[in-house]
């Protein structure tokens, strides 16, 4: 699978599953979709791509403080330089700035002028102690040689022998020149210009014994001396021409093609018209002319062409000045549907929002189960499913009322939203029954998510008017891969919920 394939797998998920395109979300849903395909990507590796840039030691500290982001290891290795021992810190610096400045040297040696001039800037820059800014810049222009740096002038050597793009001296030396063909001999330009002159201009290909021609002259420019290859370029150049002639003859029949297309077209309007002026009249007999007497060339094409638009241009702007009439209803007409397309969306919008907690309603919520069980039949993509309810809740309506309720339906939706990963969905099912899908997870990983609902609620201080409402939830999870079918899961949830309940509420079943 290729890069751009996992890209519009992960364009494709953030769809299904109606996700924000946050910077965040997109990173996490391209991560997992790399990772399914078996694709390593550097950026979604963490911290490990830069421990074997440090030395075993660091590198065996950070596993030890067990420290999993880049954040993470930014603030350690700050804490390390900030432990160094001052002196060492200089003479480290200083040995860095000598292999630099020898490397610079060295780099002077080659034979690239654009590295020479970087290296001796950079030797300038090293002996006179420049500032953070002028080695900031220095660096940025090492990296910019290094991008714009074009070895491609080795392939010209590949007729002449063999091309070692790493070793400059050694393809020198490789370099074996024609027998009785000088090193300076203009034969290599005139056969680039000779292969350039043997492509048909007209024609949109080659024949093959052409091709096999070009292919020898640029394998061995003194062909072109040979009497073999005068003979094969007066067979070429006939051929050269025989293609041209060919694809114009092609191009002229497609033109009366056109032609009679465009006057039966224009002649059946004509006809239709109620108003035909003396002139409309000429223009269909030119046409009736031009169709019966076909040209023979481009030329005497393009003149009796020409009149006909002349003719008809005229004619056109009388029609333009009806359209502009017409043009302000359709106008109007535009503006209406896009005004009904803006309520439609709006409708569908609301159609799938629960409008209290502004959460996925219930039958959002049975889409995207359908989606993710898709998603299982297909790709054996794993996924759970958490039902939850507040425990007690009607005699919290009861109690306090039912705006003290729907206070708590909205304080408990925001956790929902706060605890969920963007890949994962949360809805109210109805009443106060929650129901989270959380794909690409394990039952072990659900449970987590869970608890972490539960302690969250159950440490929450839900006030309304002043008073504290204490508020506790029980949870039933379960697998798709424990299940045989997403009724039967979406049923096993609710079962482990009534589990849940029955055993004290205010817990995770399975525990």
């Amino acid at each position: 699978m290729t890069i751009n394939q996992i890209v519009r797998n992960t364009v494709e998920r953030l769809k299904a599953e109606g996700k924000v395109w946050t910077p965040d979300a997109y990173s996490e849903t391209f991560c997992a979709e790399a990772k399914k395909a078996g694709f390593v990507v550097e950026d979604c590796s963490g911290i490990d791509r830069y421990l074997s840039l440090l030395d075993k030691k660091t590198a065996e500290e950070i596993k030890l403080y067990r420290v999993r982001t880049t954040a993470e290891l930014i603030r350690f290795l700050i804490s390390k330089l900030s432990r160094m021992n001052p002196n060492e810190a200089s003479i480290l610096v200083e040995l860095l700035s000598s292999l630099a400045k020898q490397m610079a040297l060295s780099i002077d040696a080659l034979h690239n002028p654009e590295a020479s001039a970087l290296a001796k800037k950079t030797v300038t820059i090293l002996e006179t102690q420049g500032g953070a800014t002028q080695i900031d810049l220095l660096k940025q222009a090492w990296i910019n040689f290094l991008s714009l740096y074009d070895d491609s002038f080795f392939m010209k050597l590949i007729p002449f022998g063999s091309v070692d793009a790493t070793n400059l001296r050694r393809t020198i030396e490789n370099l074996k020149f024609h027998e009785g063909v000088p090193e300076t001999s203009d034969y290599v330009k005139t056969v680039r210009l000779l292969v350039s002159s043997l492509v048909p201009s007209i024609a949109p290909t080659m024949d093959a014994s052409t091709i096999e021609l070009s292919r020898k002259l640029q394998n061995n420019p003194a062909y072109v001396a040979t009497a073999e290859c005068e003979k094969e370029l007066k067979m070429a150049i006939a051929m050269r021409v025989a293609l041209d002639k060919e694809s114009v003859e092609e191009m002229v029949s497609a033109l009366d093609i056109l032609l009679e297309k465009l006057s039966a077209q224009l002649i059946e309007l004509i006809e239709r018209s109620e108003n035909s002026t003396t002139e409309i009249r000429e223009v269909k007999r030119d046409l009736e002319a031009l169709e019966n007497d076909k040209p023979t060339d481009f030329k005497t094409a393009h003149k009796r062409l020409y009149k006909i638009a002349s003719t008809l241009e005229e004619k056109v702007e009388v029609l333009s000045k009806d359209l502009k009439v017409h043009n302000e209803k359709v106008t109007q007409m535009g503006k209406k549907i896009t005004m009904l397309e803006e309520e439609l969306a709006q409708a569908t919008q609301a159609s799938r929002e629960d409008f209290l907690t502004k959460l996925f309603n219930k039958r959002a919520i049975e889409e995207y189960l359908k989606i993710k069980e898709a998603e299982f039949e297909r790709h054996g993509r794993s996924f759970c499913v958490a039902m939850l309810d507040l425990d007690y809740f009607k005699a919290v309506n009861d109690t306090y009322g039912h705006d003290a309720g729907d206070a708590v339906l909205l304080a408990f939706s925001k956790i929902l939203k706060e605890e969920a990963r963007t890949s994962d969905i949360v809805g109210r099912y109805g009443g106060e029954e929650f129901l989270a899908i959380l794909g690409d997870t394990e039952l072990s990983g659900a449970r987590v998510f869970c608890e972490k609902v539960r302690n969250h609620v159950e440490q929450a201080h839900f006030m309304y008017q002043g008073q504290r409402i204490s508020v506790s939830v029980s949870i039933g999870v379960a697998g798709r891969s424990d299940y045989p079918s997403l009724k039967a899961l979406v049923n096993g949830a609710d079962e482990r919920l009534y589990d849940a309940k029955r055993k004290g509420r205010n817990r995770v079943e399975p525990a």
